[in-house]
């Protein structure tokens, strides 16, 4: 079987943002697991930290053509909502399920046209309203507003969705016109000077039994972020979110071999809808294909 360039450049996006997807759910659980022992301001830290020393080398032979940016206000926006991401998310993890965490994370597809029409003033055609409709209903049934289940924590993972939909807009926007190791680069950097007030607020001793998963996560976190940002160079953020989606089957399986935890019957409706929804989207891809 002869496959196109098109299939083969569709197939090559959506392996890596696979890949990427079940690195950040085994990173979530280590995450999960260590914030019993450290503060979520240093386990952000030491993962942006160990982020920025590896994508250091890369551009400094590239010498300060590597840092010349036409676009310092994207790479602005990009780290400070990336990093909002992951912070709200971890601080999320340490009170609720993973599987519920990584699900109302996992809802940022859902909240791409939203931004792209506060955004770019894109409006949202009337045809994927349905598709944003049942997965917001999920939404809420995962959030059980009203029920003794619904907490803060809740309402943390889904602003954690809002910054990780804001940072896979404008990564894909950054790709039109910026090479990878740049847009890694001014990322980790910007994420590490937005982590470091955080840090040195609720400096703690950090145990040595929580290295080894400090060192996993900031290591694999970093290979993720290759891998995400590569992905974009081949599928726009409309075709590669719903993908996401697959953060919660992996997430959901972790959750029981690890913490025994098991899903209510709400929980799973709820999920179901979200996948749904985001997956629907699909059919009318919201992303403008701009072009830098």
């Amino acid at each position: 079987m002869i496959i196109s360039a098109p299939q083969k450049q569709l197939l090559t996006g959506l392996s890596l943002s696979l890949i990427t997807v079940f690195l950040s759910s085994t990173v979530a659980a280590v995450g999960k697991h260590v914030s019993q022992e450290v503060h979520v301001s240093s386990i952000v830290m030491v993962q942006y930290g160990l982020s920025f020393l590896f994508a250091l080398p890369a551009i400094l032979r590239s010498g300060r053509a590597g840092l010349v940016t036409t676009r310092p206000g994207l790479h602005l926006i990009r780290g400070i909502s990336g990093c909002a991401c992951f912070y709200l998310f971890y601080l999320a993890l340490t009170h609720i399920a993973l599987v519920e965490a990584t699900l109302l994370r996992a809802s940022a597809p859902l909240m791409v046209p939203l931004v792209l029409l506060l955004w770019f003033k894109q409006r949202v055609s009337r045809h994927a309203w349905p598709p944003l409709v049942v997965g917001f209903v999920g939404v809420i049934l995962v959030l059980k507003p009203g029920f003794a289940g619904f907490s803060l924590w809740h309402v943390l993972a889904l602003l954690s969705a809002l910054g990780l939909a804001v940072s896979m807009v404008s990564t894909r926007e950054l790709m039109q016109g910026e090479p990878q190791n740049r847009i890694l680069f001014y990322y980790f950097l910007i994420s590490v000077i937005v982590s470091l007030p955080f840090f040195l607020f609720n400096y703690q001793p950090i145990p040595s039994s929580a290295w080894l998963g400090l060192l996993y996560m900031g290591v694999v976190i970093y290979l993720g972020f290759v891998l995400y940002t590569l992905a974009y160079r081949y599928i726009s953020a409309s075709v590669s979110a719903p993908i996401s989606y697959f953060a919660v089957v992996f997430s959901g399986l972790l959750d029981w071999l690890i913490w025994d935890h098991i899903p209510d019957q709400l929980t799973l409706v709820g999920i179901v809808c979200v996948v749904i929804g985001g997956v629907l989207v699909l059919r009318n891809p919201p992303e403008p294909e701009h072009r830098a």
